[in-house]
């Protein structure tokens, strides 16, 4: 099986014959001669087909393809200084794989623009457009710098369940699932299971996969299904070890995206610099003064909101010159009661959200590991711990101080390609109104 060409390992093998496939991305006819960009994952390529040079059936072939068609084509690769690119193909034999029925629904050229609904309902015609490829190509290679570093720093990847019995954060935003007769619920985030391997022995876990929260949201934001790396360690001092650990994740994935993807982040114009590190922080309960200053008034314990979340990011960037900062320290009455909380400040915990531009990537810190502390705070939370003793009871027998974080794949792709709504960051996005495709 040949792997697909790209139009830079045809420029290296100009005099050569190669073999192409792909589909029609357009067809120009210019009296005798006609033009056929393919395209392929890779890229796109110029086929020139001049009556008086090809045979017959070729010339024949060329000119019955429509936008789409699927095809096969042997040629020559031949330098062009008309052409783009400085090469193109002559074909000497093309065989038409597939039709593509006329008239498409969406324009994978983007010469016709669409508005975003119809092209995520015609999402795999919407693929074919290199710009939205090109999403995909950086997402993976982001995916791919962050699991290099995590694996070359001693993590092992762990693949924890999706299907849970309780609800792991309270609250009423998880899918219910019937589970052979009983009530089960889509995880809302990997957390609990990360702990529990760690409570086994794995000092260095991460986990890579789909989340889901049941939230009625129509902001460009958020996803009902959303896709997270989730890193977990143990023998931390404290939640500044997975701050120091997220930011170099973070770098070595946009280092990664960078060298892997020029021709897209060049079709994107986009041109992500390597952060400095390490990030910015910023602790409660100095947010409620920092905010004071830019004219929002917080009260003392309280969580943040969004507006006052992106006048202190635009502050940080005023400031550091930094797109990133942590925020740390929040209220322990809005954390989950895993969440450490400082002993000499309780009303506090050592709990982190990374900052990106204003929109929050992931949240994270020191989990408590005490078994007595993490009953307590169960209690505190207003929950019964009987429901809970398939999580609690492991702390029983020596677990070490341990934390780490959930940081959004397809939030930090969008933002980082200057993306306005998450779905375009999504494969096939899920949201209230979208099941399909």
């Amino acid at each position: 099986m040949q792997e697909p060409f790209s139009p830079a390992d045809l420029k290296k093998r100009i005099g050569r014959e190669v073999r192409l496939e792909g589909w029609v991305h357009d067809v120009r006819a210019l009296g005798g001669i006609t033009f056929v960009l393919l395209r392929n994952s890779r890229g796109v390529v110029q086929l020139a087909v001049p009556k008086k040079a090809v045979s017959p059936e070729v010339y024949a072939a060329v000119s019955s393809l429509h936008q789409e068609d699927v095809i096969s084509c042997l040629g020559e690769v031949k330098e062009s200084k008309a052409a783009r690119m400085g090469f193109e193909v002559v074909p000497k034999s093309v065989e038409v794989i597939a039709k593509a029925a006329t008239p498409l629904p969406l324009d994978p050229r983007g010469v016709t623009p669409a508005a975003l609904e119809t092209r995520l309902g015609w999402r795999s015609l919407e693929l074919r457009r290199p710009e939205t490829a090109a999403v995909f190509m950086i997402e993976n290679a982001l995916v791919q710098g962050f699991e290099e570093y995590l694996q070359g720093t001693g993590f092992i990847r762990a693949f924890t369940p999706s299907i849970i019995g309780g609800v792991s954060e309270g609250g009423s935003e998880v899918f219910k699932v019937d589970f052979y007769g009983k009530d089960a619920y889509l995880r809302q985030d990997p957390q609990l299971h990360r702990q529990l391997t760690i409570a086994g022995g794995f000092d260095r876990i991460y986990d890579l996969g789909a989340n889901w929260r049941a939230e009625l949201s129509h902001t460009p934001r958020h996803l009902s299904e959303h896709r997270t790396i989730a890193p977990e360690m143990a023998f931390i001092g404290d939640e500044h070890d997975t701050m120091r650990l997220e930011e170099e994740m973070i770098a070595h994935g946009i280092e990664k995206a960078i060298k892997r993807c020029p021709d897209q982040l060049a079709l994107l114009k986009r041109e992500p610099e390597m952060p400095k590190t390490p990030f910015p922080e910023v602790s409660f309960p100095e947010v409620y003064g920092k905010l004071e200053k830019l004219g929002r008034t917080l009260p003392k314990g309280q969580d943040i909101d969004d507006p006052s979340l992106r006048a202190l990011a635009e502050q940080v960037k005023t400031e550091t010159g930094s797109d990133f900062f942590f925020l740390n320290r929040f209220p322990s009455a809005v954390k989950p009661f895993y969440v450490m909380r400082v002993d000499e400040e309780p009303e506090y915990a050592r709990s982190v959200d990374l900052v990106y531009r204003g929109l929050e990537l992931s949240s994270g810190g020191q989990r408590e590991h005490r078994h007595d502390k993490i009953l307590a705070q169960i209690r505190d939370k207003g929950y019964g711990t009987e429901g809970l003793e398939w999580f609690t009871e492991p702390f029983r027998y020596g677990v070490p101080p341990h934390g780490g974080f959930s940081f959004g794949i397809e939030r930090f792709t969008a933002y980082l390609l200057g993306i306005e709504n998450v779905k375009e960051a999504a494969l096939f996005p899920r949201d209230p109104e979208r099941l399909q495709p």
